[in-house]
């Protein structure tokens, strides 16, 4: 009896070691397949078709963190941003923090909404998929805008200094002006992504599945749209 409890306990004991082994491996061929989206976005799609909770499980801090990531970004590129430090009381490193935390919250708020959004919308022309799936599909196809944050605005910030975060500034005008527009090739290359995953993990017609973006990409627009008239008006 002694033989066979202590056989039992190696058994399982082995088990748990393998299923963490297992678990650890799968957090990390997502992290790899976060920079593989860049590259080869269809294989990272095909992927996001198991939507089991493990899969869910193994994927979701990755689609945290390129979230996060890609909201900083996107509100450096916010007119909220560009008037930042006309606020005498605000210096670079309460900017910074203020880019981290906001950033942060902005990209989330996108995440849920336009996840949402993207869902119903898929729903209606036929999706199964469930509102996580369409969620970390959004996630990974906001990889170029996360990248942005580590290729384009070190660069600009480094070129304009403060000037970027106040009226009136150099980035305002001129070169600086022109190279603001280079962002948004991030933002179509997101879209672009957006587009592939759909059609991947659907296996649907680029017809249809350029519907769906449409739709979705229509109502985050407006929703963008809404929130500089707010503060505009503010």
């Amino acid at each position: 009896m002694g033989g066979t409890g202590i056989a039992r306990a190696s058994s399982e004991a082995t088990s748990q070691g393998t299923s963490q082994s297992g678990s650890t491996n799968s957090d990390r061929a997502w992290f790899l397949r976060a920079l593989l989206v860049l590259l080869a976005p269809r294989s990272v799609f095909a992927a996001l078709r198991d939507d089991s909770d493990d899969a869910a499980e193994a994927r979701q801090d990755v689609a945290g963190a390129l979230v996060w990531l890609a909201g900083i970004s996107g509100i450096l590129a916010t007119t909220v941003a560009s008037t930042l430090l006309d606020d005498v009381e605000i210096d670079g490193a309460l900017a910074a923090v203020w880019a981290f935390l906001a950033g942060g919250l902005y990209g989330f708020f996108l995440y849920y909404v336009v996840g949402k959004v993207s869902h119903v919308a898929l729903r209606k022309l036929g999706s199964r998929g469930s509102f996580r799936r369409a969620r970390h599909l959004l996630a990974f196809a906001s990889a170029p805008i996360a990248l942005a944050l580590l290729v384009y605005w070190p660069v600009r910030i480094t070129a304009y200094g403060e000037d970027l975060f106040r009226s009136g500034g150099a980035d305002g005008h001129g070169a600086g002006a022109l190279t603001a527009w280079l962002f948004y090739a991030f933002v179509v290359w997101a879209v672009v992504l957006f587009l592939i995953g759909v059609r991947t993990v659907h296996g649907w017609t680029w017809a249809r599945s350029l519907a769906g973006v449409a739709f979705t990409a229509g109502i985050a627009a407006a929703l963008a749209l809404a929130v500089s008239v707010l503060y505009a008006v503010g």
